[in-house]
C-alpha cells in the first residue's frame, strides 16, 4: 500500500524533534517531552491515557498494528506514518517494531503519604536498567510511591523502556534535596530504613514493618552514603550465605519490597 502523506524525509520537524528528545536530557526538559518506542509501552501509555502528543508508525507497523492502536482516543494526538527507513533511523533498538510516540512529562505532584504507606527510595542509582526494573517491581508489588534522589534521569529512553509501562501507573517523585526528602518522611511519621551491608544492621527477616515505611536503596557500586544511612531510623540487611555479601540493586530492592508488602500493615 502506498500512502501519499507518508513521511520520508529525515528533515521533517517531527522526526527531528523525536531525535532530539531521544538523545538529549537537556532537550527533554526544555520541551517537557520524552519518547517511547515499542508496541507494548505505547499501548500501555494509551491505556493509561498518558498525554501523548505524537504517535509515529512506520508503514509496516501501520499495516500490522494500526487498526488496534488507532482505536484509542487520539483527539489530542497527531498520528504520522513514516517510512520504514526512517523508523530504522530513529530507533534506539536493534530490531524496531516501528511504533514510536512523544509524550508530555507530567507536572511534579506534591507527595501525599499515608500512615501505613509503603515507599522505596532510589538514592544515587545510576544504572537505567536497575531503576526501570525497580519501578516495574514496585508496580507489581503494590508499593505506594517511588522516590528518586540523585539517581539517573527517569525520562531517558533506557529507563522508560526498562519500566515496561509501569512508569505510567506508578506514583513517582523526584526529590533532589536530601533534607527535603527526610523532612517529607519525618512529617508523615514514616520509618526510614537504610539497606546496607553493615555488620550492625538488623536482618530484614527480623524487622517489623508496621506503620508507614520507606526503604532506601543506594548506588550500585558504593551503596548509600554513610551520612544518609545514619539519618535513617535504622539500618537493615538481607541475610546472605556463602561468600556473597551484596546483591544487584534491583534484586535487593525486590526482596525488600516483598518484605514490606508481606507483613501486615497494622
Amino acid at each position: 500500500m502506498v500512502l501519499e502523506n507518508m513521511i520520508t524525509s529525515k528533515d521533517n520537524p517531527v522526526i527531528k524533534l523525536y531525535q532530539k528528545l531521544s538523545s538529549s536530557k537537556k532537550e527533554r526538559f526544555e520541551y517537557g517531552l520524552f519518547v517511547l518506542e515499542g508496541l507494548r509501552i505505547v499501548e500501555d501509555a494509551l491505556r493509561e491515557e498518558a498525554p501523548i502528543t505524537h504517535l509515529l508508525l512506520t508503514h509496516q507497523a501501520y499495516e500490522k498494528f494500526g487498526e488496534k492502536l488507532l482505536q484509542a482516543d487520539l483527539r489530542d494526538t497527531r498520528t504520522l506514518v513514516i517510512s520504514n527507513e526512517l523508523g530504522n533511523r530513529i530507533s534506539s533498538t536493534e530490531k524496531t517494531q516501528g511504533v514510536f510516540a512523544v509524550c508530555r512529562i507530567p507536572a511534579e505532584k506534591k507527595p501525599v503519604l499515608s500512615a501505613d504507606g509503603r515507599y522505596i527510595v532510589l538514592y544515587g542509582l545510576q544504572d537505567p536498567g536497575n531503576v526501570g526494573m525497580i519501578i516495574r517491581t514496585a508496580d507489581a508489588l503494590g508499593i505506594d510511591s517511588v522516590f528518586m534522589c540523585g539517581s539517573c534521569e527517569l525520562y531517558s529512553p533506557k529507563v522508560i523502556r526498562s519500566t515496561m509501562g509501569s512508569v505510567f501507573r506508578s506514583d513517582i517523585h523526584i526529590i533532589s534535596d536530601t533534607d527535603e526528602l527526610f523532612r517529607i518522611f519525618s512529617e508523615a511519621g514514616t520509618v526510614t530504613s537504610a539497606a546496607v551491608i553493615d555488620s550492625d544492621a538488623l536482618p530484614v527477616t527480623e524487622c517489623s514493618f508496621t506503620g508507614g515505611q520507606a526503604v532506601f536503596i543506594g548506588n550500585e557500586g558504593n551503596g548509600l552514603p554513610p551520612e544518609v544511612a545514619e539519618r535513617c531510623t535504622r539500618k537493615i540487611i538481607i541475610p546472605m550465605q556463602g561468600n556473597i555479601n551484596s546483591l544487584n540493586a534491583a534484586m535487593a530492592a525486590g526482596i525488600l519490597m516483598w518484605e514490606l508488602r508481606r507483613q501486615p500493615q497494622d
